[in-house]
């Protein structure tokens, strides 16, 4: 659906793990300022522990989406030189990365929404947005680190949370025999095996959420947060403004239902299940 929209590794020069900082924590096993390189980063720009990440503490980094910035601030904007050969714009490239990586998020939920048939009443504004989202993905380095990220942000913001009212209208209006509160908290909350068509978990906190055996089709997950979620034998096939990342931070089995353009984690298939 969205190929262009997904990390390409083997064509970026390991920005997410050398421009962005983290914490110690349950993500990261120690810290690391922005722009110092990961210790585990090779020369070729590939992570040493890759099919290791989850069992070395590095959870963050299965988690994590640039959807497809690496490549493109990589070989697009800087034309295919490695932050290691032209160290004088190297801060830069660091500085850039993250904001064309919120650009190309948005353009990702853009694009999906411009997929839909219910939003073919503002398919033209959907559009247009788009064009003017991605005309800012190509402008040059300096350029881009004087986009005001947070405005266009709320322009995109109003057109998606549109797409999403009138995507789960139908199933709203069928009736659930389950409903739940809007200001309930979430973490460790047991949401299984209930009927959540249609429901709005836009930008909520889902950590270790039970979510197992649950229809969790058309819900919107923008910005949800699903680490640790359980997902084992739920439906999401039709879920909406689902992310790779979110899949990768939450815990499913090989009977999780999720949309065709999006991958089963590998931890998913390794499970154990009854």
């Amino acid at each position: 659906m969205i190929n262009d929209l997904k990390s390409d590794c083997k064509n970026c020069f390991g920005l997410c793990c050398v421009a962005l900082p983290y914490g110690k924590s349950s993500d990261f096993p120690f810290n690391k300022a922005g722009g110092e390189p990961c210790r585990n980063l090779c020369s070729n720009n590939l992570c040493s522990i890759h099919d290791k990440l989850r069992d070395k503490g590095f959870r963050g980094c299965v988690s994590y989406e640039c959807f497809g910035a690496g490549q493109h601030v990589s070989q697009s904007i800087y034309n295919g030189k490695d932050w290691r050969e032209d160290f004088e714009h190297a801060e830069e490239m660091f500085a850039v990365f993250p904001l064309v990586q919120q650009l190309h998020e948005m353009l990702w939920y853009l694009k999906q929404a411009l997929a839909l048939k219910e939003t073919q009443s503002f398919q033209s504004s959907l559009q247009k947005i788009y064009d003017e989202t991605f005309e800012l993905t190509v402008k040059k380095p300096k350029e881009i680190l004087e986009i005001d990220i947070p405005s266009h942000r709320s322009k995109v913001n109003a057109l998606l949370i549109e797409t999403s009212r009138v995507y789960r209208a139908a199933m709203n209006k069928k009736g659930k025999k389950h409903r739940i509160k809007k200001d309930l908290d979430y973490l460790g909350a047991n949401l299984k095996g209930l009927n959540l068509q249609g429901e709005d978990f836009r930008g909520k906190l889902m950590i270790a959420t039970n979510l197992s055996q649950s229809d969790l089709r058309r819900a919107d997950f923008i910005g949800a947060d699903l680490r640790d979620a359980d997902l084992s034998g739920a439906n999401l096939t039709e879920a909406l403004f689902l992310t790779q990342s979110q899949i990768n931070s939450a815990i499913g089995d090989i009977h999780t239902k999720i949309p065709s353009y999006l991958d089963k984690p590998s931890h998913w298939c390794n499970r154990n299940v009854s």
